[in-house]
């Protein structure tokens, strides 16, 4: 027996396309360098047999990606930029924003992604990397009971030198991509308590504990009290019971 389902007419992919999804691919495995240049757009439209509008628009696109960048004074087309998180991070902002991204998706992926960071960073710390954590918390312990712009900004600043001393790179990458989101969800928690602020004294004495333990390298205890930290405090914004109890054990 045959069904019957409602298909939307289909779509041919654009020319441009194509040609932004075999750079992109080149770029991505290596096959083009990072600080090599593409060819020129003439030697672009005869190798895809495209038009120069389209071989133009493809550019564009790649730039927009930040896979590109056009320099004045170089010969030959643009330059290829090593990966950013930047275009990752837009993405990730524009999918909260419109409630397409699950929050306590978000929720568990800070968890995992404290947890962890901050027991690595405790192994790898070096100096300056201590010194830059301990500036931060400094900074949050003054602002607690002053500007609630400079509190957030000093809880990120914290938390990105936690993810820059991790020395993995993909978590600080993937760290950085959410920051803005976190850095709203921070700003709206500090202003919601605008004038009670046992929440940033609260944010700022766990994150002394947290310095402590990644100061004397001990990655298991760093590692629990940022797990713990975050599902305590963003743990409301999780609805679903089931997804607290999932919540609940990650941050075990």
């Amino acid at each position: 027996m045959s069904t019957t389902h409602s298909f939307e007419p289909a779509v041919p992919v654009h020319t441009y396309q194509r040609i932004v999804d075999q750079i992109e691919q080149a770029i991505i495995s290596g096959d083009i360098p990072v600080g090599s240049q593409l060819a020129s757009e003439r030697d672009l439209m005869v190798q895809f047999g495209v038009s120069r509008p389209t071989v133009r628009e493809a550019l564009r696109i790649l730039q927009s990606m930040g896979l590109i960048e056009s320099r004045p004074g170089t010969r030959g087309g643009p330059v290829v930029l090593a990966p950013s998180s930047k275009p990752l991070s837009r993405s990730l902002r524009a999918l909260v924003g419109t409630d397409a991204l699950d929050v306590s998706a978000l929720v568990e992926y800070r968890v995992v992604l404290e947890g962890t960071t901050s027991r690595l960073a405790a192994v790898r710390h070096d100096a300056d990397q201590l010194a830059r954590m301990r500036a931060a918390i400094e900074q949050m312990e003054r602002d607690a009971r002053a500007n609630a712009d400079s509190f957030a900004a000093a809880d990120i600043e914290f938390h990105e030198a936690i993810w820059e001393a991790s020395g993995n790179e993909v978590l600080r990458l993937t760290g950085e991509a959410v920051s803005g989101v976190l850095r709203a969800i921070i700003r709206r928690d500090v202003e919601n308590e605008h004038h009670d602020n046992r929440l940033k004294l609260e944010s700022a004495e766990i994150d002394r504990s947290l310095f402590t333990a990644i100061e004397q390298r001990d990655g298991a205890l760093a590692s629990r009290i940022a797990r713990r930290a975050v599902a305590d405090r963003f743990g409301l914004l999780v609805e679903n019971d089931l997804d607290r109890r999932a919540l609940a054990a990650l941050a075990e």
